[in-house]
């Protein structure tokens, strides 16, 4: 299909200078495709091939590490480059130590070597995004290994445009809860909460607020601030319920991928890094870059590679039928202006015209000779004698020129015909080709929006997981509660 649509690129750029050229327009059609051709080789063939082989590196890493031989994946990721590639096999290699290992040393020392490789990264945005998730796996194996100091120097390492943060954000007042810091803790939960619960560990930090109040002995506002979590949970439940209406109505592309987009394009580049904020107040510092609901659900939704490929499609598809709609309507005004030039009333008097301007250009060479004999006698200045040869010399070339014109004016039509014939066939290829790519299209958002509902329904679960977590929280609450002011009457007694 893109190959169809660079040949009609290339006839409509070749084909108006060739209407006036020697040679007929398929020969240079022809040519201009097998030039492209080569053209499109050699690029693939000294660009690709070294990233392909880091990937094919990669992928037989991959395959023995799946296969149970983390060593021989260790091995072949050694052999590899510094970069992408290696970063994310060390990084899958660190989830096998930390699963297999009791203690998560090794772990952590696969992590770090994902960090210095992803550091070779020349993607800048590629590069971020994956040092924010081997940040965040090295601050949760510190975590759970006792080591809080390290785990907090890891979590605040990560920026705060990336859509890892909130769940940054709860690991690091886990941290400092573990610590007996639990104000300090709640501040990092209270960030977190701004968020909107699309991402992972936000709902988390709403019942942490509650627990960081029950062990700060607060009580009260630790029931007021379960309460509040059920509440925020419930609303999210009205907003899934929303947004899968829409996806039902207008198509996952639209409703999820396009309006998350639009939302989210507003705040653009308005957060701040973390590398830029204070240390101290990493965990209070303001972003706004990712705290539009719908983006959010998005960035969640394109954690998963088959929605990837299932959005990716929709959008290539999109992309194909533009440019066959402006291919198809470029092909028209092209055959239209050459239908014009073919009805041309002056068309058949060119023939005639020609002639008689070659007549006349014979006849002034004749004159010219004629003027030449006669001054032969005569003393000519060196600059007259130099007019005179030069006029010669320009009615020659104009007598060539015209006998040029007459053969090119008999084969015009010709060529023209030709042109007119082929434009309309690409035409009609590229209103068949649109049609396929429309049905495809059809396909391809019909799986998305399957995709789509699937994750939304799951969205939906995990709020109620969570409605049931707060319930239970509360319930334990006022227990205590009770059984305090039971304790509290039989004492007064």
């Amino acid at each position: 299909m893109r190959v169809f649509l660079v040949s009609v690129f290339c006839l409509c750029g070749l084909t108006v200078a060739s209407a006036y050229a020697d040679q007929p327009a398929p020969s240079v059609l022809k040519a201009g495709l097998e030039q492209f051709s080569r053209a499109s080789s050699a690029w693939n063939a000294s660009t690709v091939s070294s990233v392909s082989r880091q990937q094919l590196l990669y992928e037989k890493a991959e395959l023995a590490r799946v296969g149970g031989s983390a060593e021989q994946a260790g091995k072949i990721l050694a052999s590899m480059d510094e970069g992408y590639w290696s970063a994310v096999g060390y990084l899958n290699l660190s989830g096998d130590y930390a699963r297999n290992d009791l203690n998560p040393s090794r772990a952590l020392v696969a992590l770090r070597v994902a960090l210095a490789m992803a550091d070779k990264d020349s993607d800048t945005e590629r590069k971020t995004a994956l040092r924010s998730r081997i940040l965040l796996r090295a601050g949760y194996l510190a975590y759970t290994s006792s080591d809080y100091d390290k785990a907090i120097g890891f979590l605040e390492q990560i920026p705060l445009d990336s859509h890892k943060t909130p769940q940054a954000l709860y690991f690091h007042g886990l941290a400092l809860a573990e610590q007996g810091h639990h104000r300090a803790a709640m501040q990092s939960w209270h960030r977190a909460k701004k968020y909107p619960l699309a991402y992972s560990g936000v709902a988390d930090a709403w019942i942490g607020m509650g627990r960081g109040y029950d062990l700060s002995g607060y009580l009260g506002q630790a029931g007021e601030a379960y309460l509040a979590a059920n509440a925020a949970y419930e609303g999210e439940r009205v907003t899934l319920r929303k947004l899968a209406s829409q996806i039902e109505e207008q198509g996952a592309y639209k409703a999820l991928v396009l309006d998350a987009r639009g939302a989210g394009s507003g705040d653009a580049g308005s957060g701040k890094s973390g590398s830029s904020s204070p240390k101290v107040e990493w965990f209070l510092a303001d972003s706004r870059t990712l705290t539009q609901p719908r983006m959010a659900y998005l960035l969640s939704f394109m954690e998963r590679s088959e929605a990837q490929q299932a959005v990716n499609r929709v959008l290539d598809l999109a992309q194909i039928m533009v440019e066959l709609e402006r291919n198809a309507q470029d092909l028209d005004v092209f055959s239209t202006a050459i239908a014009g030039q073919l009805k041309s009333p002056s068309r058949s008097n060119e023939a005639p015209r020609a002639e008689a301007l070659k007549d006349n250009n014979a006849r002034l060479e004749d004159r010219l000779s004629a003027l030449l004999g006669r001054a032969e006698g005569s003393e000519l200045t060196p600059d007259q004698r130099l007019q005179l040869s030069m006029l010669k010399t320009t009615l020659s070339d104009s007598g060539q020129q015209l006998a040029k014109l007459h053969g090119r004016s008999a084969n015009r039509s010709g060529n023209l015909k030709s042109l007119f014939t082929d434009a309309r066939k690409l035409r009609k290829q590229s209103l068949a080709y649109l049609e396929t790519v429309a049905a495809l299209r059809v396909r391809a958002e019909a799986l998305l929006d399957r995709l789509a509902l699937e994750f939304v329904a799951a969205q939906d679960k995990s709020m109620v997981f969570a409605l049931d977590k707060t319930e239970q929280q509360i319930a334990h609450l006022y227990e205590y509660l009770a059984l305090q002011e039971l304790d509290s009457g039989e004492q007064g007694k």
